[in-house]
C-alpha cells in the first residue's frame, strides 16, 4: 500500500529536484485536518543538498500536481503535506488489509533470511522468574514479527543443565532432602529444586566447606562418575519438567532446544585448539585464558579443567553454524550480560568463526517490582507461576465486577487469557533496553495502554460484526462509497490502519515490539473514540456498509497485532 503512494508522488517527483536521492521517505500525520492528511518532513532530503528543507518542500509542492489520489499539495515550512481523495486512499488501505495475500508484508532486507533467535535459556536450579517472562515475551514477539516479514526464523533455547548452579541444588538435596520428592511434598518440580538451591546458599554461611564440596561434585560430574550422574539426572529432570509446564501455560514454543550438558565438551575441544594455535594461553595456575584487549581477559577453562559459561557458548556457536549457517544470530539476554556478550563476540572473531560479524545481543532492562529487585540466591524472586496466578486472581475480580453472571469455567478460561495479555503487553510496550517497574494492578486494567484494553476493544469491534450477522464480501469494496467515511474519528482510524505495516517494519528493524504495541493502542483509542460518537448498524445504508468494512479491518489488525505479540484474543466479552 505504501509503495502505491511512493509510486504516485514520492521518488519520481523528488528525483526531479534531487536526482541523487536514493532514500526512503517516512509519512507523518499533520497536527490538524486543515493541514492535510499525510505529510513528509524534508529534513533528510536536505542532508545531501545545498537546499534548505523549506526550499525543498516549496519546490516539491509546485512540482506535484493533483492526480487520481491527490487533491492538492501544500508546503508548511519544512513539511510537504498532501490532501488526498479519501475514497481512493481508503480503498487502498482496506484492500491491503481485507484482501491480504500470504506474504504481502515481506521485506526485501528480511525475507528468506535465516535468523536464529536464542531466548529463555533457563538454569535448572530454580523456576523461571519475572525477568524470564520478559525474555520469553520478547523472544516470541520478535520471532513472530520477523517471520511475518518473510524471515526463516528458528526459535532456539539453551537449557543450562550443568554447572555449579545445579550442583548446589544436588548437594543440598543429597544432604538434607531426606528422600523427599516433588510428589511427596505436593510442589511443582522446578519449585522443589529451587528450594534446595536456596537452602544451599543459606547453609554455606554456616558451613563454608560446602563450597569446596560443590566444586568436588562438579569435577566428579565432568569426569562421568556414575553416582553423581544419576543424582544429576534426578534433580535435573525435575527442574526441566517444571520449566516446560510453565512454557506450556504461557504459550512459549521453540523449534530447537539445546542442552549445555550435550555441547560443553565441544566448547572444550575448540578452546584446546585455540590454545595450540596461540589464540589463547595457559595461566600459571593452569586455567586457559584469552586476552580481549579493551574488554579485558576472559577465562575459557578453569584450572581444574571444568567449564565456564562461555565454554559452552563457544561450542554452541560452532554447532549452530554447522546446522543452519544463519544470516543472523540474536541472543535475547538481560543487560546485566552486556559485557559478557561483547566478550563472546570478540572471542568468536579472534577464533575466526564463520558469521561472527552477524551476532547480535538483544539487551533488555531488568524488571523490578515496586518493592525492589528480585534476588534468586536469597529466594526473593517473583516466580512466573506465582505471578501469573496472582494476575489471574486480579483478572477474576475485574471480570466478576463487569460480568457478574459469567460461569465459573468461562471465568477461569477468560482470566488466564486476560492475565497473560496483561503481563505480556506490559513487558512489550516499552523499549527493550528500558528497565521496567512492573505494576500489576495497572497492567490488568481495562483502561489505558494495556493488554486487557486491547482485548476488550477487539471484542467490542467483533460484537458489531456479530450484530450485523451476515457475511461481508470484501471483493465488493469497489461497490462501496468509502468517501462517506469523512468524520475526524473515521479519518483517525484510517490513518492508524495506514501506518500498520510501518509499525511491523520498525519493530523488526529495531528488534523492538514497542512500535507495534503502541500502534495497536493508538488504533484501539481511535476506534473507541469513533464507537463513542457514531453508530455502525442502523446508520444510512451506504454509510453502514462503509463503516462495516472499516470495523472489519480494525478487527483483523487488532487480532493480527496481538497474535504477533504472542497474545490470544477473546472473541466475546
Amino acid at each position: 500500500m505504501k509503495n502505491f503512494f511512493f509510486y504516485l508522488f514520492n521518488i519520481h517527483h523528488i528525483k526531479l529536484v534531487l536526482p541523487d536521492f536514493k532514500g526512503e521517505l517516512n509519512f507523518i500525520i499533520p497536527p490538524n485536518l486543515e493541514m492535510g492528511d499525510l505529510g513528509i518532513g524534508c529534513f533528510d532530503l536536505s542532508l545531501n543538498s545545498s537546499k534548505k528543507p523549506e526550499e525543498i518542500a516549496e519546490i516539491l509542492s509546485q512540482k506535484i500536481k493533483p492526480s487520481s489520489v491527490i487533491e492538492k499539495v501544500k508546503n508548511f515550512g519544512p513539511y510537504l503535506n498532501f490532501f488526498l481523495k479519501k475514497d481512493v486512499w481508503f480503498k487502498a488501505i482496506l484492500e491491503d488489509i481485507l484482501l491480504a495475500k500470504p506474504g504481502q508484508y515481506k521485506e526485501k532486507d528480511i525475507k528468506d533470511k535465516t535468523i536464529l533467535i536464542e531466548f529463555s535459556s533457563p538454569n535448572t536450579n530454580k523456576p523461571q522468574h519475572l525477568g524470564h517472562l520478559r525474555n520469553n515475551s520478547l523472544g516470541m514477539a520478535i520471532s513472530n514479527i520477523l517471520s511475518e516479514l518473510g524471515a526463516n526464523v528458528i526459535k532456539t533455547n539453551l537449557i543450562n543443565d550443568r554447572g555449579m548452579h545445579i550442583i548446589k541444588a544436588m548437594l543440598a538435596w543429597q544432604k538434607w532432602g531426606e528422600r523427599k520428592t516433588p510428589q511427596s511434598e505436593g510442589k511443582k518440580p522446578d519449585h522443589f529444586v529451587g528450594d534446595f538451591y536456596v537452602l544451599f546458599e543459606k547453609k554455606k554461611e554456616e558451613i563454608p566447606s560446602l563450597v569446596d564440596e560443590a566444586h568436588c561434585l562438579l569435577k566428579k560430574w565432568e569426569e562421568g562418575d556414575p553416582k553423581t550422574i544419576k543424582l544429576w539426572q534426578i534433580i535435573n529432570n525435575w527442574a526441566i519438567e517444571g520449566i516446560f509446564e510453565t512454557y506450556k501455560k504461557t504459550g512459549v514454543k521453540f523449534d530447537k532446544i539445546y542442552y549445555e550438558s550435550e555441547i560443553y565438551e565441544l566448547g572444550k575441544s575448540i578452546i584446546k585448539r585455540a590454545l595450540k594455535k596461540g589464540a589463547a594461553y595457559k595461566r600459571e595456575d593452569g586455567a586457559i585464558e584469552i586476552d580481549l584487549g579493551d574488554l579485558g581477559k576472559r577465562v575459557l577453562l578453569r584450572a581444574d579443567k571444568t567449564s565456564v559459561y562461555i565454554t559452552q557458548d563457544i561450542g554452541l556457536a560452532y554447532l549452530r553454524w554447522q546446522e543452519y549457517q544463519p544470516d543472523k544470530m540474536i541472543y535475547v539476554v538481560a543487560s546485566e550480560q552486556d559485557h559478557y556478550f561483547q566478550s563472546l563476540f570478540k572471542i568468536l572473531e579472534l577464533l575466526d568463526f564463520p558469521g561472527a560479524k552477524n551476532y547480535y545481543h538483544l539487551s533488555y532492562g531488568i524488571v523490578f517490582l515496586p518493592e525492589g529487585r528480585m534476588k534468586s540466591r536469597e529466594g526473593k524472586v517473583v516466580e512466573i507461576d506465582d505471578f501469573i496466578l496472582e494476575m489471574e486472581n486480579l483478572a477474576k475480580k475485574e471480570i466478576s465486577t463487569r460480568w457478574p453472571n459469567i460461569s465459573s469455567d468461562e471465568l477461569s478460561e477468560r482470566a488466564l487469557k486476560i492475565a497473560l495479555a496483561a503481563v505480556k503487553f506490559y513487558l512489550l510496550y516499552f523499549k527493550p533496553s528500558r528497565p521496567i517497574i512492573y505494576k500489576p494492578k495497572e497492567s490488568i486494567s481495562f483502561e489505558g495502554a494495556t493488554g486487557p484494553y486491547l482485548l476488550y476493544t477487539y471484542a467490542r469491534a467483533r460484537s458489531i460484526l456479530e450484530k450485523w450477522g451476515k457475511e461481508i464480501d470484501f471483493n465488493d469494496i469497489n461497490e462501496i462509497d468509502l468517501s462517506l467515511l469523512k468524520t475526524k474519528e473515521e479519518l483517525k482510524i484510517m490513518e492508524s490502519l495506514f501506518f500498520w505495516p510501518e509499525a511491523i517494519k520498525q519493530s523488526a528493524k529495531n528488534y523492538n515490539p514497542a512500535y507495534l504495541s503502541q500502534a495497536l493502542i493508538k488504533l484501539a483509542q481511535n476506534f473507541n473514540e469513533f464507537y463513542h460518537f457514531h453508530k455502525v448498524i442502523g446508520s444510512e445504508e451506504k454509510l453502514e456498509k462503509a463503516r462495516l468494512l472499516m470495523v472489519n479491518a480494525v478487527c483483523q489488525i487488532l487480532k493480527k497485532g496481538l497474535n504477533l505479540l504472542g497474545i490470544e484474543t477473546i472473541e466475546k466479552m
